[in-house]
């Protein structure tokens, strides 16, 4: 039996399936619209990313917060277990071994909420996407 969100009428197969009425428009926009228990996770996240690729530009691709100069350069969002960063395949291939104490699989990181950000690897992983990735 379909479920049907009350807020924008949109049908489901699961029940209270999690979606976006609205896509947000922004990363702002993004991070309002999550749980609070992973707010704080994403607003870390996004600040690593600031530090690190301040000539890219913030936006919403692929309904996730993006860095973007040129094209896609890495992406982020929350997941009920887990924080995503999507740094690409290529990047993965790079940065193999310093990602082998994560859950990684097809230009994805996993680092669940419970473990600390590793600041120092997203920011060499971010600079060396802006580097390879972006369009100047």
């Amino acid at each position: 039996m379909a479920w049907k969100c009350p807020k924008c009428g949109r049908e489901f197969s699961r029940q209270n399936q999690d979606h976006y009425c609205v896509k947000p428009q922004n990363i702002d926009e993004y991070i309002a619209a999550q749980d609070e228990k992973y707010k704080p996770r994403l607003m870390e996240i996004r600040e690593i990313l600031r530090d690190a690729l301040p000539d890219a530009e913030e936006r919403i691709s692929w309904s996730m917060p993006t860095y973007w100069k040129g094209r896609n350069i890495i992406h982020f969002a929350a997941s009920k277990k887990h924080l995503g960063i999507y740094p690409g395949d290529e990047a993965i291939a790079v940065f193999t071994e310093e990602l082998s104490d994560y859950d990684v699989s097809k230009g994805t990181i996993r680092i669940p909420y419970d473990q600390p950000l590793p600041e120092a690897l997203i920011i060499r992983i971010a600079k060396w996407c802006f580097e390879n990735y972006s369009k100047k």
